[in-house]
């Protein structure tokens, strides 16, 4: 029968510990492991913490043998796995990405496996397999873009992993402003179109604030929201410095669809807004509230799907026809 190895603490070891135990900042497997510790040092059975902190048996044994054998570091990180390593480094894969979709080669209109791979010191089946796996066939099209935002796909990584993966003891929000929305008669004109945006610097510190009234202190906060010159004022830059707990990643340029709220935008629109005859800002304003706290009595969440790979190829292939239609003109 194997016996639990007993648990001795420093006083800076313990003091190390409880500091990662309390921390929101810290990464959530640490913060496991470090109560897993302090819990054996108290005299507790691994049965008794896997009891306590919801989790495993073999866990708990796991952490509290490593860290009997090798202190912190035997905890700070996973232990070496076995396994063939990559070939090539993910930034050399984002290279070739960013080459194929921002750049082209000298004198040519595209880029083809051997120009790459020329450019790029790796074989053309190397080339071939990276394209393949992000949905990239440049050959196809006479020029290939997917945005004008040079971190596309590293911010389109970011966001739609939050959807599909959220992070433990955190929230994910989506933001925008809802613009364009009129109060009036339908026997009345439709005013002219604004070329500012809805909303102000105060207003979205106003936001900030209430979502952090009504968020639990205990949970992170990663929010998603536009690039709008707003969102990144100097006075809301400061009031995020005092809240560590915010989070914000930012779409990228020109890809609002990528913000979940539009989903939600859209919904209202069509079964509120779009039909309906408001007289004033009072009734607009009521209609919005009633259609929000009609949608909470029974609410359907919105499950974001596609991976990242996935909406790479789709964009890939929009360019395509848009190309198509131009080469056309």
């Amino acid at each position: 029968m194997r016996i639990a190895p007993a648990i001795k603490l420093t006083d800076p070891e313990r003091e190390q510990l409880e500091s990662i135990a309390r921390s929101r900042r810290q990464p959530l497997r640490l913060v496991q492991r470090a109560n897993i510790v302090l819990l054996a040092e108290r005299g507790l059975e691994n049965l008794e913490i896997a009891h306590r902190l919801q989790v495993s048996l073999p866990l708990v044994g796991r952490w509290r043998r490593r860290y009997a054998a090798k202190k912190f570091a035997g905890i700070e990180s996973d232990a070496p796995r076995s396994g063939r390593k990559p070939i090539i480094s993910a930034e050399l894969v984002q290279s070739i990405v960013n080459k194929t979709t921002q750049e082209t080669p000298p004198g040519q209109t595209h880029w083809s496996q051997h120009s790459m791979s020329k450019a790029t010191g790796v074989s053309p089946s190397t080339v071939s397999r990276i394209w393949r796996a992000h949905g990239l066939k440049p050959h196809l099209v006479r020029t290939f873009k997917l945005s004008n935002d040079l971190l596309f796909p590293e911010k389109l990584h970011d966001i739609v992993g939050l959807y599909v993966n959220p992070p433990e003891h955190a929230v994910v929000l989506c933001a925008d402003e809802k613009s364009q929305i009129q109060a009036l008669d339908r026997t009345q004109p439709g005013l002219p179109i604004k070329r500012w945006r809805a909303g102000t610097m105060t207003e979205w510190l106003k936001y900030l604030r209430l979502i952090d009234k009504s968020v639990s202190p205990e949970l992170n906060i990663h929010l998603i929201a536009d690039n709008y010159s707003t969102h990144k004022h100097e006075k809301v830059q400061r009031w995020l410095k005092r809240h560590p707990r915010f989070q914000m990643h930012f779409t990228p340029t020109s890809s609002s669809w990528l913000n979940m709220v539009e989903r939600f935008f859209r919904d209202i629109t069509t079964q509120a807004i779009r039909r309906g005859v408001f007289r004033s800002v009072d009734e607009l304003i009521s209609a919005i509230e009633v259609y929000i706290a009609e949608h909470n009595r029974d609410p359907k969440p919105f499950i974001w799907t596609a991976t990242s790979c996935d909406i790479l190829a789709k964009v890939k292939r929009a360019r395509q026809v848009l190309n198509k239609k131009q080469d056309l003109r």
